[in-house]
């Protein structure tokens, strides 16, 4: 499976990047050693939507706090960028794509991503994956 994180990014060099204690949704909590990852610098912090293309080197699931009856699973993550991004990707160029049943991977990378502004890390679709690759 491949994956997408929007999170708070440290300026460049993009390099090898942790992400500690992640919520996840949409299949997130499934992220593995291996596995592709996108990476969007969450705009709510400064960044800019999608700026690489990673590795996860590592990936630890987080234990949930006893007592609390809803949780979202977190884990923490790190990866080694492969690739920068050439083209910008972010939330104006996906808010067009608002017809959540389309089938686009514009669209869902604006559900996962925008719909609730959190930061997180997701599951996406092999054809959403294709289409993030053309940013490379």
């Amino acid at each position: 499976m491949v994956f997408a994180i929007k999170a708070q990014v440290a300026s460049p060099p993009l390099t090898t990047l942790a992400f500690p204690s992640q919520k996840t949704m949409y299949g997130g909590k499934n992220i593995a050693e291996g596995d592709t990852v996108f990476v969007f610098a969450s705009e709510n912090e400064g960044g800019q939507g999608l700026i690489a293309r990673a590795v996860v080197i590592s990936a630890e699931a987080l234990t949930r706090k006893p007592g609390l009856a809803r949780q979202t699973p977190r884990v923490s993550i790190r990866v080694t960028c492969t690739a920068l991004a050439r083209r910008r990707l972010g939330r104006n160029e996906l808010k067009p794509y608002a017809d959540w049943d389309d089938g686009r991977p514009q669209t869902e990378l604006n559900f996962k991503f925008y719909r609730q502004a959190t930061n997180k890390i997701v599951g996406i679709s092999d054809e959403t994956a294709a289409y993030l690759d053309g940013f490379f």
